[in-house]
């Protein structure tokens, strides 16, 4: 009897540990993927499931974006400029079956594409485009790898490049066209500006050609504001016009006599 009782234990602990083993849980964002001897069953999860023992293998699969970092890449631009070009791609699992089944790793795999893309849409490029043009580029990339991973149940949902490093002379050579552009822009500023400050006076010359009378009274305010702001004694000639009153008055008196 106690052999017995001791086999019998001994299946129901064997049974115990066999469910226990068999109890899988997954977390709202993984999924399992189910084999049965070999063949594909279904993607499990999330919540609880159980798997028969020996028969069936599971590999988990974490649903959540990714972010992965491309180290920088030597990148030749179309206009033969060297420069290192860092990225960063968010992607994420939307299939697990074929995340498993239709790619070795998929992370691997994605992370070598990035890098192959980077540089194939980076090279197309030249320096100005690759550097003003950033969101385009962030696009094609994106829209490339999206449709390159699609077959392996991967989404790309955005791609960033973070830095453009450029070689030391070509960081000199741009601070001068910078500098010679902003020194160009001076120039016009200050030539327009000019140009509206000759107008006004050939305008402000041919009023006062058609009214006289206005030259003394510029005359006289300009005094004005000298007399205003200066107190030492002032000399200044008087002009002609503004004595003829005088001359004349004195002329017919002088006729009179």
């Amino acid at each position: 009897m106690d052999f017995l009782f001791g086999t019998g234990g001994f299946f129901v602990l064997a049974a115990i540990i066999i469910v226990a083993n068999s109890i899988k849980i997954m977390n709202e964002f993984e999924r399992a993927v189910v084999f049965r001897l070999g063949r594909i069953l279904a993607a499990k999860g999330p919540g609880l499931f159980l798997l028969f023992p020996v028969i069936d293998k599971m590999v988990k699969v974490d649903l959540r974006t990714v972010t992965l970092d491309v180290p920088p890449q030597d990148i030749i631009t179309r206009d033969n400029v060297s420069v290192k070009v860092s990225a960063v791609v968010y992607f994420r699992v939307i299939n697990p079956v074929s995340a498993v089944i239709d790619v070795e790793n998929f992370y691997v795999a994605t992370a070598q594409l990035a890098q192959t893309t980077l540089r194939s849409v980076c090279g197309q490029a030249e320096l100005d485009e690759l550097l003003s043009e950033r969101e385009k580029n962030n696009e094609k990339i994106q829209t490339i790898l999206d449709a390159e991973t699609e077959p392996w149940g991967v989404k790309v949902s955005k791609v960033e490049v973070k830095d453009i490093d450029l070689p030391d002379t070509m960081k000199r050579a741009m601070a001068k066209q910078a500098e010679a552009e902003r020194e160009r822009r001076s120039k016009i500023i200050a030539a327009e500006g000019e140009l509206q400050a000759s107008e006004k006076l050939s305008e402000a010359a041919r009023i006062l050609q058609v009214n006289p009378a206005a030259i003394q009274l510029r005359y006289l305010q300009t005094l004005m504001e000298i007399a205003s702001e200066n107190n030492s004694t002032t000399i200044f000639p008087v002009p002609i016009d503004i004595l003829r009153p005088f001359y004349d008055m004195q002329a017919k008196m002088e006729n009179k006599s």
